[in-house]
């Protein structure tokens, strides 16, 4: 089973659960276009099922045969061995969509939706980024309560808006 996102005018409306042969015979004449979705993608990382662990690098030797260990890589005789980090193969499209999500035709990904018109799209997190760092502390470095974002100043300020 896999997960298909419903997509009208770049926002997913809905998201199902669905065989991939299912598509072949299902007739969907509303606007839009269904596109396969990661439960398991998030921030351009897959994830193990059910787990906050990155899928496994992984090695892969010259005849395609994967194997979970350098040792067993090189002990196949079948030179070169690449490495395949596979929290970046599989990822797929950025992250898991969700109903409101923005879905970017060019770069083939999911986003959260767009926090603040100000805030940029970072193409290596696949998320949205405020257009001034996060603070450390105030100028003497020593704030240690909560920041915001103003979207009138863009920029971040302590305590309530």
């Amino acid at each position: 089973m896999g997960h298909f996102a419903k997509v009208v005018s770049g926002t997913v409306t809905k998201v199902i659960v669905a065989e991939a042969s299912f598509f072949d015979n299902f007739v969907d004449s509303s606007p839009g276009s269904w596109i396969q979705t990661s439960y398991n993608t998030r921030g351009g990382v897959h994830y193990q099922p059910n787990s906050g662990t990155p899928s496994p690098t992984v090695y892969q030797d010259a005849s395609g045969s994967i194997y979970t260990t350098l040792d067993e890589a090189n002990a196949s005789g079948s030179a070169p061995i690449t490495t395949v980090d596979q929290s970046k193969t599989l990822a797929l499209r950025g992250n898991y969509a969700g109903i409101g999500y923005e879905y970017d035709s060019t770069l083939d990904a999911f986003f959260a939706p767009k926090p603040f018109n100000s805030w940029l799209k970072d193409t290596g997190s696949f998320s949205y980024e405020a257009p001034v760092a996060y603070p450390t502390g105030d100028a003497t470095g020593s704030y240690s309560g909560s920041y915001q974002w103003n979207e009138d100043t863009t920029n971040w300020i302590t305590g309530s808006i």
